[in-house]
């Protein structure tokens, strides 16, 4: 495999010095998922990552980067030693964005930063060889490994980038340098940092500091703070186009229609003529999110009527929305129930898209024990929404789509609140945490539902995504045992 980094580039990017020469295919922050020819990094976080450099170098690391010997390791192992490594991580990161010839696009906002970074993963990997953050690497640690694991002949990069407190998105930011950047949405999020929207889209729009001069962003036009986004980007003298409702926008979205599976969208650009794409899942945040896509890829250059049609091709990954059929008889289909698993980002925006999606959707009746198919809600808490998190968490009872919901299903202390909101009748099972609710996955749906999972990641009903999985497939064992 071709080396990503010689040890001497990596003494050169962070002023380290080297005890043996190797090359480095790729880095690692982790043994478990370490592959053979990584740079290990030797970050501290709950444990120091000095404590398994030995551990990593036995596992195949082709060298490590560390601020001390590690114990179990000689002077003249493959280390690369530095003052302190999370900044001589930042300065490898730095050097890889330096000698990249990408175009560098850079995506943040409080709803739907993931599944837009994989949107134009997918549509940029038809237009050249692409390079995109893993799954949420968006913050002070995944920003730089996103940059250091650029590979050399890259043609274009998706970084993510994240901020849960002021300040944080403007030296990631600097340190990408993109070319173009998106801002997906502004929301009611991190609220135990910030004092305002007002505030959040301060720093949303702090993302321009680092865009490359003359380069472009792609902002919401429809928002009560999109106004000030637009201000920001004038302020740095960049290039803009808007997306979104405003009849008065660069890209608007007329209409949107759920078919199943599928979201059809029809949207115009200013001054042209109206044109139609699908998102391979249902969800108008999903075409909302894709059209600012179009945006910036024709922004980029790129023909946007090939990127709408690539857009037709992506669907989100799992915990983003990603929809799939629990089977519970491998050899009857119909006795099954359809997963929405939406279980790594929650705040009162995404709950709203996420209800939504499963109001709209379809049961079957005429199987399972209820015999009637139903809309079934699984809600976990949605967290950093400061003092008032409790009444955010409330007022989902209040939302239109909750009158389309059959039941709703809660785990967390902060759902509690939601709880005691909700009609009796659409209360269903509340426990204090995911575990307890997972246990209870037996219970919580039947064949012909549709059930949507959401909640913070933090509020950790991923469990419960995987007990309903793990039932299905129990289930379909069972029946098809009692059918031999």
């Amino acid at each position: 495999m071709a080396a990503l980094w010689t040890s001497a580039e990596i003494a050169e990017a962070t002023g380290g010095t080297v005890g043996r020469d190797f090359l480095a295919s790729g880095l690692s922050i982790d043994t478990r998922s370490l592959k053979p020819g990584d740079l290990f990094i030797a970050l501290k976080d709950v444990r120091d990552g000095h404590d398994f450099v030995a551990d990593a170098l036995k596992k195949g690391a082709s060298g490590a980067l560390v601020s001390r010997l590690p114990e179990g390791c000689l002077p003249e192992d493959p280390l690369v030693v530095v003052p302190d490594v999370l900044g001589a991580l930042e300065a490898l990161g730095r050097a890889g964005r330096a000698r990249s010839r990408a175009r560098v696009v850079a995506v943040t906002g409080s709803v739907g930063k993931t599944s837009t970074k994989e949107m134009l993963r997918a549509v940029l990997g038809a237009q050249g060889h692409v390079h995109a953050a893993e799954a949420s690497f968006n913050n002070h640690w995944g920003v730089p490994i996103t940059l250091a694991r650029m590979p050399r002949d890259a043609d274009f990069a998706v970084i993510e980038i994240g901020m849960n407190h002021p300040g944080e998105i403007a030296p990631l930011a600097r340190m990408a340098r993109p070319h173009a950047a998106m801002i997906t949405s502004v929301a009611a999020a991190h609220l135990e940092a910030f004092d305002s929207l007002e505030g959040i889209a301060r720093e949303k729009a702090a993302i321009c500091e680092g865009v490359e001069e003359g380069g472009l962003v792609v902002l919401p036009d429809d928002l009560p703070v999109s106004g000030l986004l637009f201000e920001v980007a004038r302020a740095k003298g960049l290039k803009s186009l808007g997306f979104g409702a405003d009849p008065a926008g660069d890209y608007v979205l007329d209409a949107v229609r759920i078919e199943g599976d599928v979201t059809v969208a029809t949207a115009h650009r200013a001054g042209a003529k109206p044109f139609v794409f699908k998102v391979q899942s249902p969800g108008a945040h999903f075409a909302g999110n894709a059209l600012g896509v179009i945006a910036l890829c024709a922004g980029l250059g790129l023909d946007p009527a090939v990127v709408a049609l690539d857009i037709g091709l992506w669907a989100p990954p799992a915990g983003r929305g990603a929809r799939e059929r629990i089977y519970m008889d491998i050899v009857d289909e119909g006795d099954s129930f359809d997963l929405f698993d939406d279980a790594f980002n929650a705040n009162p925006a995404s709950m709203t898209a996420g209800l939504a999606v499963l109001a709209g959707a379809h049961p079957r009746d005429g199987v399972g024990r209820v015999k009637r198919g139903r809309r079934v809600a699984i809600l976990g808490d949605m967290l950093e929404l400061g003092p008032d998190e409790a009444a955010l968490h409330a007022a989902i009872a209040a939302d239109p789509a909750m009158a389309a919901i059959d039941i709703v299903h809660l785990a967390g202390p902060r759902m509690a609140a939601l709880y005691e909101a909700l009609p009796r009748a659409k209360r269903g099972e509340y426990y204090q945490t995911a575990a307890e609710l997972a246990a209870r996955a037996g219970h919580l749906a039947d064949a012909g539902d549709v059930v949507l999972v959401k909640g913070s990641k933090g509020s950790k009903v991923s469990l419960v995504v995987e007990a309903l999985k793990k039932r299905g497939r129990a289930d379909a064992a069972e029946v098809h045992k009692g059918k031999e």
